[in-house]
Protein backbone atom coordinates (compact mmCIF):
# COMPACT_ATOMS: atom_id res chain seq x y z
CA UNK A 1 0.00 0.00 0.00
CA UNK A 2 1.18 3.60 -0.85
CA UNK A 3 0.28 6.48 0.53
CA UNK A 4 -0.38 9.55 -1.50
CA UNK A 5 -2.35 12.95 -1.30
CA UNK A 6 -4.55 12.86 -4.09
CA UNK A 7 -7.47 14.37 -5.35
CA UNK A 8 -10.82 12.64 -6.76
CA UNK A 9 -12.76 15.19 -8.33
CA UNK A 10 -12.09 18.73 -8.79
CA UNK A 11 -15.44 19.54 -6.66
CA UNK A 12 -12.94 18.39 -3.48
CA UNK A 13 -12.34 21.44 -1.27
CA UNK A 14 -8.80 19.67 -1.04
CA UNK A 15 -6.46 17.55 -1.81
CA UNK A 16 -6.18 14.44 0.57
CA UNK A 17 -3.44 11.85 2.02
CA UNK A 18 -5.15 8.33 1.02
CA UNK A 19 -3.68 4.76 1.07
CA UNK A 20 -3.59 3.30 -2.50
CA UNK A 21 -3.01 -0.02 -3.73
CA UNK A 22 0.02 -0.09 -6.44
CA UNK A 23 -2.77 -1.38 -9.12
CA UNK A 24 -3.90 2.01 -9.01
CA UNK A 25 -0.48 3.52 -10.14
CA UNK A 26 0.21 4.05 -14.07
CA UNK A 27 2.53 1.16 -15.44
CA UNK A 28 5.38 3.15 -16.49
CA UNK A 29 8.76 2.23 -17.66
CA UNK A 30 10.67 3.16 -14.44
CA UNK A 31 8.78 2.37 -10.82
CA UNK A 32 10.81 4.76 -8.26
CA UNK A 33 10.53 4.52 -4.03
CA UNK A 34 10.25 8.00 -3.51
CA UNK A 35 12.99 9.45 -1.03
CA UNK A 36 11.98 13.58 -1.66
CA UNK A 37 9.23 15.71 -2.46
CA UNK A 38 8.90 19.35 -2.38
CA UNK A 39 6.75 22.26 -2.09
CA UNK A 40 6.48 24.34 -4.71
CA UNK A 41 3.79 27.42 -5.11
CA UNK A 42 1.98 25.45 -8.08
CA UNK A 43 2.16 22.65 -5.76
CA UNK A 44 0.37 24.66 -2.73
CA UNK A 45 -1.97 25.68 -5.21
CA UNK A 46 -2.91 22.38 -6.31
CA UNK A 47 -3.05 20.17 -3.23
CA UNK A 48 -5.62 23.32 -1.28
CA UNK A 49 -7.38 23.39 -4.39
CA UNK A 50 -6.87 27.47 -5.04
CA UNK A 51 -6.38 27.50 -8.84
CA UNK A 52 -6.93 24.40 -11.41
CA UNK A 53 -3.20 23.08 -11.32
CA UNK A 54 -4.73 19.24 -12.44
CA UNK A 55 -5.97 18.62 -15.79
CA UNK A 56 -7.41 15.13 -15.45
CA UNK A 57 -8.85 13.38 -12.12
CA UNK A 58 -7.87 11.45 -9.88
CA UNK A 59 -4.78 13.12 -9.54
CA UNK A 60 -1.92 12.20 -7.17
CA UNK A 61 0.26 15.96 -6.62
CA UNK A 62 3.75 16.39 -6.76
CA UNK A 63 5.53 18.23 -9.72
CA UNK A 64 9.06 16.85 -8.30
CA UNK A 65 10.28 13.16 -7.74
CA UNK A 66 13.36 12.53 -6.07
CA UNK A 67 13.87 8.40 -5.72
CA UNK A 68 15.58 5.26 -6.09
CA UNK A 69 15.07 2.81 -9.17
CA UNK A 70 12.66 0.00 -7.84
CA UNK A 71 11.98 -1.37 -11.17
CA UNK A 72 12.92 -0.79 -14.45
CA UNK A 73 12.46 -1.49 -18.06
CA UNK A 74 14.94 0.98 -18.87
CA UNK A 75 18.51 0.40 -19.18
CA UNK A 76 20.01 3.78 -18.61
CA UNK A 77 18.18 3.57 -15.30
CA UNK A 78 18.56 0.63 -13.63
CA UNK A 79 17.53 -0.73 -10.37
CA UNK A 80 19.48 1.29 -7.48
CA UNK A 81 20.16 4.56 -9.62
CA UNK A 82 18.63 7.63 -7.60
CA UNK A 83 17.76 10.01 -9.62
CA UNK A 84 14.90 13.03 -10.13
CA UNK A 85 11.48 13.72 -11.92
CA UNK A 86 11.14 17.44 -12.28
CA UNK A 87 7.39 18.84 -14.25
CA UNK A 88 6.84 16.77 -17.38
CA UNK A 89 3.38 17.02 -16.55
CA UNK A 90 3.86 15.44 -13.09
CA UNK A 91 0.60 16.25 -10.81
CA UNK A 92 -1.23 18.09 -13.93
CA UNK A 93 -1.86 15.22 -16.31
CA UNK A 94 0.30 12.33 -14.68
CA UNK A 95 0.67 10.79 -11.27
CA UNK A 96 3.15 13.43 -9.35
CA UNK A 97 5.97 13.12 -6.37
CA UNK A 98 3.90 13.80 -3.02
CA UNK A 99 3.54 10.34 -2.64
CA UNK A 100 5.77 7.14 -1.63
CA UNK A 101 6.24 5.80 -5.12
CA UNK A 102 5.82 7.04 -8.50
CA UNK A 103 5.87 5.54 -11.94
CA UNK A 104 7.57 7.54 -14.96
CA UNK A 105 8.55 7.28 -18.44
CA UNK A 106 11.85 6.37 -18.63
CA UNK A 107 12.59 9.60 -20.57
CA UNK A 108 11.42 11.97 -18.04
CA UNK A 109 14.31 11.13 -15.65
CA UNK A 110 17.05 12.98 -15.07
CA UNK A 111 20.71 12.50 -13.19
CA UNK A 112 21.33 13.77 -9.44
CA UNK A 113 24.54 15.59 -10.63
CA UNK A 114 28.30 13.89 -9.31
CA UNK A 115 28.23 14.46 -5.77
CA UNK A 116 25.15 16.11 -4.99
CA UNK A 117 22.28 14.35 -2.84
CA UNK A 118 18.79 13.04 -2.94
CA UNK A 119 17.99 16.06 -0.13
CA UNK A 120 19.78 18.61 -2.23
CA UNK A 121 18.13 18.06 -5.31
CA UNK A 122 14.66 18.25 -3.51
CA UNK A 123 15.89 21.20 -1.67
CA UNK A 124 15.71 22.81 -5.64
CA UNK A 125 13.56 21.33 -7.11
CA UNK A 126 11.37 22.86 -10.37
CA UNK A 127 12.35 26.23 -8.25
CA UNK A 128 15.75 26.33 -8.04
CA UNK A 129 16.00 24.53 -11.50
CA UNK A 130 13.33 27.40 -13.22
CA UNK A 131 16.20 29.49 -11.23
CA UNK A 132 18.70 28.30 -13.27
CA UNK A 133 16.30 28.45 -16.60
CA UNK A 134 16.02 32.97 -15.74
CA UNK A 135 19.61 33.16 -15.25
CA UNK A 136 20.61 30.94 -18.08
CA UNK A 137 18.21 33.38 -19.96
CA UNK A 138 19.84 36.23 -19.01
CA UNK A 139 23.47 34.57 -19.68
CA UNK A 140 22.22 34.57 -23.20
CA UNK A 141 21.21 37.75 -24.15
CA UNK A 142 23.93 38.29 -22.98
CA UNK A 143 24.07 40.99 -19.47
CA UNK A 144 27.28 40.73 -17.65
CA UNK A 145 27.85 41.92 -14.33
CA UNK A 146 29.09 44.70 -15.48
CA UNK A 147 26.31 46.08 -16.99
CA UNK A 148 23.97 47.11 -13.69
CA UNK A 149 21.95 45.63 -10.79
CA UNK A 150 19.49 42.84 -11.36
CA UNK A 151 16.27 42.60 -9.98
CA UNK A 152 14.87 39.36 -8.47
CA UNK A 153 11.42 39.31 -7.59
CA UNK A 154 10.21 37.37 -4.91
CA UNK A 155 12.34 36.70 -2.91
CA UNK A 156 11.02 35.08 0.11
CA UNK A 157 10.08 32.54 -2.34
CA UNK A 158 11.72 29.32 -4.10
CA UNK A 159 12.54 30.81 -7.42
CA UNK A 160 13.89 33.99 -6.02
CA UNK A 161 16.03 32.39 -3.14
CA UNK A 162 18.27 30.45 -5.89
CA UNK A 163 18.06 33.30 -8.64
CA UNK A 164 19.45 35.50 -5.99
CA UNK A 165 22.41 32.60 -5.27
CA UNK A 166 22.97 31.92 -8.67
CA UNK A 167 23.34 35.63 -9.83
CA UNK A 168 25.55 36.36 -6.34
CA UNK A 169 27.55 33.28 -7.29
CA UNK A 170 27.78 34.72 -10.97
CA UNK A 171 29.35 38.24 -9.77
CA UNK A 172 26.05 39.89 -10.06
CA UNK A 173 24.30 42.92 -7.82
CA UNK A 174 21.13 42.04 -6.98
CA UNK A 175 18.47 44.35 -5.97
CA UNK A 176 15.51 41.47 -4.13
CA UNK A 177 11.96 42.57 -3.89
CA UNK A 178 9.96 40.92 -0.88
CA UNK A 179 6.86 41.59 1.06
CA UNK A 180 8.81 40.20 4.05
CA UNK A 181 10.35 43.24 5.64
CA UNK A 182 8.41 46.50 6.89
CA UNK A 183 8.53 49.89 5.79
CA UNK A 184 11.98 50.60 7.40
CA UNK A 185 13.41 47.35 5.29
CA UNK A 186 13.54 44.97 8.46
CA UNK A 187 12.45 41.94 8.06
CA UNK A 188 8.75 41.10 9.68
CA UNK A 189 9.79 37.42 11.34
CA UNK A 190 12.33 35.88 13.08
CA UNK A 191 12.36 33.58 9.94
CA UNK A 192 12.60 36.13 7.60
CA UNK A 193 15.13 37.41 9.37
CA UNK A 194 17.70 34.24 8.81
CA UNK A 195 16.35 33.99 5.51
CA UNK A 196 17.70 37.52 4.45
CA UNK A 197 20.63 37.58 6.84
CA UNK A 198 22.44 34.56 4.37
CA UNK A 199 20.84 36.49 1.22
CA UNK A 200 22.50 39.77 2.13
CA UNK A 201 25.97 38.14 2.85
CA UNK A 202 26.12 38.54 -0.84
CA UNK A 203 25.18 41.28 -3.10
CA UNK A 204 21.71 41.41 -2.34
CA UNK A 205 20.11 44.95 -1.39
CA UNK A 206 16.70 44.52 0.01
CA UNK A 207 13.15 46.45 -1.17
CA UNK A 208 9.84 46.41 -0.22
CA UNK A 209 7.28 45.09 -3.19
CA UNK A 210 4.86 47.59 -2.05
CA UNK A 211 7.21 49.89 -4.21
CA UNK A 212 5.96 48.13 -7.09
CA UNK A 213 2.80 45.99 -7.02
CA UNK A 214 0.88 48.49 -7.87
CA UNK A 215 0.27 50.20 -11.44
CA UNK A 216 2.58 52.88 -12.74
CA UNK A 217 3.74 54.85 -15.70
CA UNK A 218 4.40 53.24 -18.62
CA UNK A 219 7.91 54.44 -18.74
CA UNK A 220 9.81 54.57 -15.37
CA UNK A 221 13.81 55.38 -14.29
CA UNK A 222 15.72 52.90 -16.06
CA UNK A 223 17.21 51.16 -13.12
CA UNK A 224 18.15 47.44 -13.50
CA UNK A 225 20.31 45.59 -16.68
CA UNK A 226 18.02 42.74 -16.16
CA UNK A 227 15.43 41.22 -13.87
CA UNK A 228 13.89 37.63 -13.21
CA UNK A 229 10.39 37.77 -12.24
CA UNK A 230 8.00 35.25 -10.63
CA UNK A 231 5.58 37.11 -9.31
CA UNK A 232 3.30 39.07 -13.14
CA UNK A 233 1.09 41.28 -12.68
CA UNK A 234 1.47 44.90 -11.85
CA UNK A 235 5.36 43.79 -10.28
CA UNK A 236 6.14 41.78 -13.72
CA UNK A 237 4.31 45.79 -15.68
CA UNK A 238 7.00 48.03 -13.38
CA UNK A 239 10.31 45.67 -13.73
CA UNK A 240 9.70 46.21 -17.50
CA UNK A 241 9.21 49.59 -17.36
CA UNK A 242 12.15 49.98 -15.13
CA UNK A 243 15.05 48.04 -17.37
CA UNK A 244 17.60 49.36 -19.19
CA UNK A 245 18.01 49.91 -22.51
CA UNK A 246 18.65 46.33 -24.30
CA UNK A 247 17.89 44.76 -21.15
CA UNK A 248 15.60 41.13 -20.53
CA UNK A 249 13.08 40.58 -18.15
CA UNK A 250 12.68 36.30 -17.03
CA UNK A 251 9.32 36.11 -16.43
CA UNK A 252 8.23 32.84 -14.97
CA UNK A 253 5.79 33.04 -12.24
CA UNK A 254 2.45 34.58 -11.27
CA UNK A 255 2.27 34.82 -7.33
CA UNK A 256 0.64 38.40 -8.04
CA UNK A 257 -1.53 37.42 -10.30
CA UNK A 258 -1.99 36.32 -14.42
CA UNK A 259 -2.87 39.88 -16.12
CA UNK A 260 -0.48 41.89 -17.70
CA UNK A 261 -1.92 45.45 -17.88
CA UNK A 262 1.08 47.25 -19.50
CA UNK A 263 2.35 49.04 -22.59
CA UNK A 264 4.81 48.60 -25.41
CA UNK A 265 6.66 51.66 -24.41
CA UNK A 266 9.63 49.83 -22.92
CA UNK A 267 10.06 47.29 -25.95
CA UNK A 268 9.76 49.98 -28.45
CA UNK A 269 11.42 52.72 -27.35
CA UNK A 270 14.34 50.96 -24.95
CA UNK A 271 14.48 47.49 -27.04
CA UNK A 272 14.07 45.25 -23.85
CA UNK A 273 13.17 41.50 -24.23
CA UNK A 274 10.60 39.91 -22.74
CA UNK A 275 11.00 35.96 -22.11
CA UNK A 276 9.04 33.32 -20.98
CA UNK A 277 10.63 30.80 -18.87
CA UNK A 278 8.50 27.68 -19.28
CA UNK A 279 10.04 25.04 -17.07
CA UNK A 280 7.46 21.47 -17.95
CA UNK A 281 9.08 20.35 -21.11
CA UNK A 282 12.69 21.65 -21.53
CA UNK A 283 15.22 19.29 -23.43
CA UNK A 284 17.40 16.99 -21.73
CA UNK A 285 20.31 19.57 -22.75
CA UNK A 286 18.59 22.70 -21.25
CA UNK A 287 18.11 20.68 -17.90
CA UNK A 288 21.51 19.35 -18.20
CA UNK A 289 22.87 22.63 -18.38
CA UNK A 290 20.73 24.16 -15.58
CA UNK A 291 21.33 21.24 -13.54
CA UNK A 292 25.21 21.96 -13.97
CA UNK A 293 25.10 25.14 -12.82
CA UNK A 294 22.99 24.24 -9.53
CA UNK A 295 26.02 22.03 -8.69
CA UNK A 296 28.43 24.30 -9.71
CA UNK A 297 27.06 27.21 -7.77
CA UNK A 298 25.55 25.45 -4.57
CA UNK A 299 26.72 22.42 -2.20
CA UNK A 300 24.41 21.13 0.22
CA UNK A 301 25.65 23.59 3.03
CA UNK A 302 24.82 26.82 1.16
CA UNK A 303 20.91 25.48 1.00
CA UNK A 304 20.37 24.28 5.14
CA UNK A 305 19.32 27.98 5.93
CA UNK A 306 16.53 27.62 2.96
CA UNK A 307 15.55 24.10 3.87
CA UNK A 308 12.11 23.36 5.69
CA UNK A 309 11.74 19.68 5.66
CA UNK A 310 8.51 18.16 7.06
CA UNK A 311 6.66 15.17 6.75
CA UNK A 312 4.82 13.92 3.78
CA UNK A 313 1.76 14.00 5.94
CA UNK A 314 2.55 17.64 7.10
CA UNK A 315 2.57 18.93 3.42
CA UNK A 316 -1.36 20.21 3.27
CA UNK A 317 -0.60 22.42 5.88
CA UNK A 318 2.86 22.98 4.89
CA UNK A 319 0.94 24.21 1.81
CA UNK A 320 -1.62 26.77 3.46
CA UNK A 321 1.69 28.34 4.83
CA UNK A 322 2.94 28.77 1.63
CA UNK A 323 0.43 30.68 -0.09
CA UNK A 324 0.12 32.86 3.26
CA UNK A 325 3.55 33.49 2.62
CA UNK A 326 4.51 32.78 5.92
CA UNK A 327 7.13 30.34 4.83
CA UNK A 328 10.74 31.29 3.02
CA UNK A 329 12.77 29.16 1.19
CA UNK A 330 12.08 25.80 0.47
CA UNK A 331 9.91 23.22 1.66
CA UNK A 332 11.08 19.45 1.62
CA UNK A 333 8.34 16.36 1.86
CA UNK A 334 10.39 13.60 3.20
CA UNK A 335 8.38 11.02 1.69
CA UNK A 336 9.94 7.65 3.43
Amino acid sequence: MIRAWISRTAEQAQAELETLDESEFDGQDVVLKLHYSCLNYKDALALTHTAPIARKYPMVHGIDAVGEVIESNSDQWPVGTVCQVNDWGLGETHWGGLAERASVPAQWISPIPAGRSARWAAALGTAGYTAALCVMALQDHPVKPEDGPVLVTGVSGGVGTVACLLLQHLGYEVVGLTGSIDAMGEPVSESAAKHFERLQLGSTHLIHRESMSRQGKPLQKEQFAAVVDSVGSHTLVNACAQTKYGGVVAACGLAQGMDFQGSVAPFILRGITLRGINCVYRTHAERDRAWGMLAQALNEYDLDFMIKEVRLAQALDSARLVLANQLQGRVVVNCA
